[in-house]
């Protein structure tokens, strides 16, 4: 596995799938938004080789060139979606989970029935506009990471207490079981209602928060791809801080009128130092001063169950290697331990074959990437305790023997937070 330069070129297309009428087309290139199209008659290539193969009931889903990866999916028969990334050694379970996001975020933003149901295609085009934010923000080089784990991205406030306190009370005052505080795409607190949303939804409604421009207030219809995928909801969106934002999932009341300002000031200005202290958690996501090892340049830790994530590249500071390398490299070794190395993640359609199998799944795994001389190539380590899987991203200067040991130290010492 190597670094993968820069990201490559990806290549988003979404067609009709009885007509194969393309509805859309987005493109980035080394993480950044692109205004290469694809030809149209490689388009047409494409989806006509996917609907020759089911023709012949041959479910075509993935195939590579010498320097392409393609993914197709199709969802409800109405809808074909094809990926086609350069980047170097991407995996077909990063795609197709891509593909699955697109689709919600298509569902969050347009309803189900109008895309099952194609009565009119230049009105459909023309409604999906409205998805092209978050779809590109999924393309593109994101800080986030619940696109790819399907869990949703966490910070852990410092006075998170107080925090949940004030939110269960703004939620009652306001008549919603469903709130939540958003940094940067990144759940702060959230009441147990929105905790409850389903996949994938809950990945879907803060990244959705974190990709849309800064407003003081809004008032935004989604539809729910699990929970509600034909009857609309309104997500009030409410702007505390910059970046931070009261978000409420509620019907036809409460106006936003009743929320902003009165009852906005009454419930949040006392707590603005609290509030303040969230703001840095955006790419940090740990507590200023929690105690982690020098060596460590970046963490994933997954809660299994909880479907909630941790995720950060920058919690000593700048070193190299840059950000956006370390993010490909967590993101790349994910792919590889949960596709290879660790058993299913609960709530996947994959079966273990007998206990003997299941009894000889690895629990822990490592990976230098580079060389091993001393003093060179990162390590990257994944363990997995319970329902708690962590990764990191270690220096070169950190010894592989005590890899596991310095995993199990961390995870113990993050354990209480998530």
């Amino acid at each position: 596995m190597g670094e993968e330069g820069t990201g490559g070129t990806v290549h988003l297309l979404c067609l009709a799938a009885s007509s194969g009428v393309p509805l859309f087309c987005r493109s980035s290139r080394g993480g950044a938004p692109a205004r290469q199209q694809l030809p149209f008659s490689v388009i047409g290539s494409l989806n006509g080789v996917h609907m020759f193969g089911q023709n012949l009931e041959v479910q075509l889903s993935s195939a590579r060139t010498e320097n392409t990866t393609v993914v197709w999916k199709s969802f409800h028969d109405s809808i074909t979606l094809i990926v086609l990334s350069s980047e170097v050694g991407i995996s077909e379970l990063r795609l197709e989970r891509l593909l699955q996001m697109v689709f919600g975020a298509m569902v969050l933003l347009v309803g189900l029935e109008e895309l099952t149901n194609i009565r009119n295609v230049e009105r459909l085009k023309k409604d999906l506009r409205a998805s092209y934010c978050l779809i590109d923000s999924f393309l593109g080089d994101s800080e986030l990471i619940g696109d790819l784990t399907q869990c949703v991205d966490c910070v852990i406030p410092p006075e998170g207490t107080l925090l949940q306190e004030a939110l269960s009370g703004f939620a009652e005052a306001a008549d919603t079981a469903f709130v939540s505080l958003v940094v940067s795409g990144r759940v702060v607190a959230a009441t147990e209602g929105w905790w409850r949303l389903g996949m994938p939804e809950a990945v879907l409604l803060p990244w959705l928060v974190g990709s849309l421009p800064p407003q003081t207030a809004r008032d935004y219809p989604v539809y729910l791809p699990h929970g509600s995928p034909t009857i609309p909801h309104r997500l009030l969106m409410l702007t505390l801080l910059p970046s931070l934002e009261l978000c409420l999932l509620c019907g036809p009341s409460p106006p936003l009128s009743q929320l902003y300002p009165q009852l906005l000031e009454r419930w949040w200005q006392p707590l603005l130092d609290p509030l303040r202290a969230c703001l840095p958690l955006g790419p940090r996501a740990l507590p200023s001063g929690f105690p982690l090892h020098t060596d460590i340049l970046g963490l994933l830790l997954l809660h299994l169950e909880l479907k909630r994530c941790l995720f950060t590249v920058e919690p000593l500071g700048n070193k190299e290697p840059s950000p956006e390398q370390r993010r490909r490299l967590l993101r790349n070794f994910y792919t590889l331990v949960t596709s290879t190395h660790f058993p299913p993640e609960p709530g996947s359609p994959e079966k273990t074959e007998d206990a003997f199998h299941q009894a000889q799944l690895p629990r822990a795994c490592y990976l230098v990437v580079g060389t091993e001389e001393p003093g060179s190539g990162v390590r990257l380590v994944a363990l997995q305790l319970g329902l708690r899987r962590l990764l990191l991203l270690l220096s070169p200067q950190s010894p592989t023997h005590g890899l596991r040991s310095l995993a199990t130290h961390t995870l113990h010492a993050l354990t209480p937070l998530l």
